[in-house]
Parts: structure tokens; C-alpha cells; sequence
């Protein structure tokens, strides 16, 4: 139900501090402030958003045009940038104090790295920090640094296992509920009706499942230890190896391997990828689920011999510390991330609310994916929230590309990883 609350009572609950601020200071060194009523606040500010241009894009304007109907002194400059562009572009903007966006929409492994470099705005005691225990706990540890808020989570996601239903009914299979299960059916779909069982995309992120269904991980952060070469991690991506040699997938392509894996799960080509939230509207427009968006399927990610699964991945709302106008950016996340707003992305794109109450509200429950994936999201687990998290898939994809073009067994590439890591994470052992 949409929480309705007087324009006095409104000002008085959420009368923020006016800070001056300057590249690079955080507003705890900042000069006393003074009380404006929201109603009051005015600027411009810029967001920077990372969703697909195409396919969420016009969805989060159409929110945009809400907030500025409520808060009609504060323009919002919208800029939609490239996911693979952002972390980087955005870094080189801060670090030279000038081209940074007011709001960035920040993924959930870059925010300790931006925290620790000075980049971000503390947001506790901040109208942007609004009804905090309604927030997911895994989705909101991800806006913490040291202790402190510097992100206000906007949704969240994970992976899970996407499958075309006719194709596994046609192939006599149920759904795979553990690995030795996935490559039996994946074998028997290939036999029986002549399209690939899997199709990998061959990434870091989705690699962990792997990982973590063995019971391995890419560190041990309480002990700072380096785990990606343990026992149970390579063991986890001999599954893969496995896989891939048994003929249980086609053969993996190296580039652009996530848009050749999900063309051909929604053409037919393939009966079962792994896959996000972020996906759907995506997969119900290919060519086997437009006209019939029942033959899409979702599961949890089959379990290994410890668990099932998945990476908790997912986005932030936060606000570059030399921001002119950190009121007004305030005032902005709040809304953005308000139970209302979040229902209704969730509505329209099936993406996962961080809210708990927005799962409840009649614009989430009436998309039936919001309900699917959020039994799919038990399954997820945290990544390490260190500044450096970031920067751990690139050596792990090229060990992950090692394997798929021949060029090292699970043990070589994940020993080759571990040692990247080794020069990366100063004083953590192997």
C-alpha cells in the first residue's frame, strides 16, 4: 500500500542539512548546515544511469519524470552510459575532480573500491538513507564501507537456470536440480532432440555457481586468505571442464560469448542457459517465447555435492562527494529508491526489488517473473565487499578462457588465478 503523508508532516520528518562541499571532501569535514524543507530544496543534478539503454532505460526516465512532478525546483540530467564503460570512466572523472555525475548508478562490486578512494558521499542519517530496515540485509551490506553507508541499493539480482520447457519436455527430462543431473539432461536434450543442452556464457560471475556449489570460494575474507585455487574451488570448475568435454554444452564461444549464448537459448538453439533477472524482458521477446511466454521457465541453480548457489549481484544509487548539490542527489536516491519506485521497475521490467514491502505492492506482484525470482534469490550469497572485489574477474575469466580454448586444466588456471590474486591482495596468504 503507497504510504500517503502530509506536506508538513513530509518536511518535518525529512529536513535535510545544505553542506558545502568541494571535489573530493566528504560532508563530515563540511561547515555547519543549515535545515531546508524538502519542498525548498532546489539544483541541478546529473545521474548517471548503467541499465540497458534500450530495454530499462526509458522506464527509470519515466521515474525521473515523477520525482521532478514532486520536486519541480531540482532538474535531473539524465545520461544513460555503458555498463562496461562506467567503473572506469566514472574513476577517471573523480580522480580529476571534474566530470563526475551528482548520482551514479553503481554496481554492487564497485562501491567499497569507490568508498575507500575518497569517491562517495556518506549517506547515514541522510534522507537517502530511508526506512533502512525495510532494505534486503544481503543487498544493503552491499552499500557499506568501514562501518559506514555509502550506497542506497536500487535492485538486486542473481543467477539462476533459465530453461525452454517444451525442450525438456520433448527430451523426457525434469529440471536439474544438481550438476550431475545438469550434464545428464543436457546429454540426453542433445540426443534426443538435436539443440544443445547448455549454453555457457563463458564470464567470471558465471562461473561462481560452480565455485560455490562445491563449497569454494574466490577468498576467505575473515582469515585473508586467497581460496580460488582451493580444493573445493577447482573442483567446482572441473564441473564446467567437464561439461564441455562430455559435449553436455556447445561449444563455448570466447567473445561476445554472452550475446551467443542467450541468442541461442531464445531462438531454440539451446534448452538451458544460466541467467539473471535482467534478462527477461530480453528472452520473452526472442523467438520461442514471444508467442508463448509460459514455455519460459525458471529454477535455482543446480546444487554441487556442498550447495546451490549464486552470486548476489545488483545495483546502487550513490553520490559523488564533491557533488554541488548533495541535497537535492538526497532527496533524489530517497525517491528512486522508495518502496513506490522500486515496485514499479520490478513491474515493468522484472527486475528484484531491495525493498521488503515492494514485493508485496500490487505494480511488483503483477509482473509473475518478480514472485519467480524472488524463491530464485535464496540461493544467492554475498561477494567479498572489499575495495579490490572488483578487480577480481579479470584474471578469473582469462583462467576461465584458458580452460574453455584448452590451454590449462581446472588446477593450472585456477593456480594461475591465485597467483594474480597474490600481487593484487597485498599480505593475504594462498
Amino acid at each position: 500500500m503507497r504510504r500517503v503523508i502530509s506536506a508538513v508532516a513530509s518536511a518535518a520528518a525529512l529536513a535535510l542539512a545544505v553542506t558545502a562541499c568541494g571535489g573530493g571532501t566528504s560532508s563530515e569535514s563540511a561547515a555547519p548546515a543549515k535545515s531546508v524543507a524538502p519542498a525548498e530544496v532546489s539544483g541541478e543534478i546529473t545521474w548517471w544511469d548503467t541499465s540497458d539503454a534500450t530495454k530499462e532505460g526509458p522506464a527509470f526516465q519515466d521515474l525521473i519524470k515523477d520525482f521532478q512532478a514532486k520536486y519541480p525546483k531540482i532538474k535531473v540530467n539524465y545520461v544513460n552510459v555503458p555498463f562496461g564503460e562506467a567503473q572506469n570512466k566514472y574513476k577517471t572523472a573523480a580522480q580529476s575532480g571534474s566530470g563526475a555525475p551528482d548520482v551514479l548508478r553503481t554496481e554492487v562490486g564497485w562501491v567499497a573500491e569507490f568508498a575507500s578512494l575518497g569517491y562517495l558521499q556518506p549517506l547515514d542519517g541522510t534522507p537517502a538513507v530511508d526506512k533502512a530496515d525495510d532494505f534486503l540485509p544481503g543487498p544493503a551490506s552491499a552499500g557499506k564501507y568501514n562501518g559506514k553507508t555509502y550506497a542506497v541499493p536500487q535492485v538486486t539480482d542473481t543467477l539462476g537456470l533459465l530453461y525452454n520447457k517444451q525442450l525438456l519436455s520433448k527430451a523426457g527430462v525434469e529440471v536439474p536440480k544438481t550438476f550431475d543431473e545438469l550434464k545428464q539432461a543436457a546429454l540426453t536434450i542433445k540426443q534426443k532432440t538435436g539443440v544443445d543442452g547448455l549454453a555457457l556464457n563463458v564470464d567470471s560471475y558465471f562461473l561462481l555457481p560452480f565455485i560455490y556449489g562445491e563449497g569454494g570460494d574466490l577468498l576467505n575474507v575473515d582469515t585473508k586468505k586467497i581460496t580460488v585455487a582451493s580444493p573445493e574451488s577447482v573442483k567446482g570448475v572441473a564441473v564446467v571442464e567437464d561439461l564441455i568435454k562430455s559435449g553436455a554444452v556447445g561449444k563455448p564461444a570466447v567473445s561476445d560469448s554472452y550475446v551467443t549464448a542467450e541468442t541461442a537459448f531464445k531462438e531454440g538453439k539451446a534448452a538451458m542457459i544460466f541467467n539473471g533477472p535482467w534478462a527477461n524482458t530480453d528472452n520473452l521477446a526472442g523467438k520461442v517465447f514471444k508467442d508463448d511466454p509460459d514455455n519460459f521457465g525458471v529454477a535455482p541453480v543446480p546444487a554441487g555435492s556442498v550447495k546451490a548457489a549464486a552470486p548476489t549481484g545488483g545495483h546502487t544509487y550513490s553520490i559523488y562527494a564533491g557533488s554541488k548539490n548533495i541535497p537535492a542527489s538526497e532527496l533524489f536516491v530517497q525517491f528512486m529508491a522508495s518502496a513506490d519506485s522500486q515496485a514499479k521497475i520490478a513491474g515493468s521490467l522484472g527486475l528484484l526489488p531491495t525493498r521488503t514491502s515492494a514485493y508485496d505492492m500490487p505494480a511488483a506482484t503483477a509482473n509473475p517473473m518478480v514472485g519467480v525470482w524472488k524463491t530464485v534469490m535464496d540461493t544467492a550469497v554475498s561477494r567479498p565487499w572489499i575495495p579490490e572485489q572488483g578487480q577480481l574477474f579479470a584474471p578469473l575469466l582469462e583462467g576461465y578462457q584458458n580452460i574453455v580454448t584448452g590451454k590449462a586444466d581446472s588446477k593450472a588456471a585456477m593456480d594461475a588465478v591465485a597467483k594474480k590474486y597474490s600481487e593484487l591482495l597485498k599480505g593475504w596468504s594462498l
